[in-house]
């Protein structure tokens, strides 16, 4: 299973506060995590959005089975070109893996069709981490609640469809509440989106949030080669500034 860990990392590299809280950047905390998890079983890799092409060159997107998404800040700096490259590669069966703010981005609200907008109070916030569907791959583990001592709140209305599957439902302490555990298929590929995860908050480095992630990675991971499946499907370039 070769895995693809991508982060914006404009915090890291801005903010000393951040860079200290995870000092291997977001992509490296996640990809340590799926690593102590995954074993052998897996070949990780990252990248980051000030690399030449995003990191998400052709050659890159094409040597992905799972691709884990973070991004906050940077979304409309991502060219369209290689938004509608890494989408049709999801279309044909690779695994994609979104993590909080990454709902607002361009990959995202292409598959998604919708805005993806989402309520949010930023603080330090107590969330509680509720399984909804018990015996999903994904809660394999899981306690139930899975507490986060510190993170952001997002809370409902949150613009997405209906998902395929609910594995998580999330409460903070102001009462909100939060589908933060989506399943989607798009195409021949599987999409989940997990809620947890401000940057300002050590929330990757927490055991439980990183064994979430890691079957989430199982549970994408297509059962057989990615490709061809939706080859001439026209990607809706540029329709999220219209």
């Amino acid at each position: 299973m070769r895995i693809l860990v991508f982060n914006e990392n404009h915090h890291e590299l801005t903010r000393p506060e951040i860079a200290e809280r995870y000092p291997l950047g977001i992509h490296g905390t996640v990809a340590a995590g799926l690593a102590d998890r995954l074993g052998a079983a897996a070949a990780i890799v990252t990248a980051t959005q000030d690399q030449p092409g995003y990191g998400l060159t052709a050659e890159a997107v094409e040597a992905t089975d799972v691709l884990v998404w973070w991004s906050h800040l940077l979304h409309a700096e991502m060219d369209d070109e290689t938004i509608a490259r890494v989408r049709r590669r999801v279309l044909d069966g690779m695994g994609l893996v979104v993590l909080h703010s990454g709902a607002g981005s361009k990959l995202f609200r292409s598959l998604m069709g919708t805005s993806c907008d989402r309520r949010w109070r930023h603080g330090d916030d107590r969330q509680l981490v509720w399984t909804v569907k018990p015996g999903h791959p994904i809660a394999a583990g899981i306690p139930q609640p899975l507490v986060i001592p510190h993170d952001e709140m997002y809370g409902e209305p949150f613009d997405v469809p209906e998902p395929d599957e609910l594995v998580f439902l999330s409460s903070f302490t102001g009462g909100e509440v939060f589908r933060s555990g989506a399943c989607y298929t798009r195409g021949a590929g599987r999409v989940f989106y997990f809620g947890p995860g401000d940057q300002e908050c050590p929330v990757y480095h927490q055991k439980e949030v990183q064994d979430v992630i890691a079957n989430a990675v199982r549970w994408a991971a297509p059962a057989g080669p990615v490709g061809g499946h939706f080859a001439d499907a026209p990607s809706p370039v540029g329709w999220w500034e219209r």
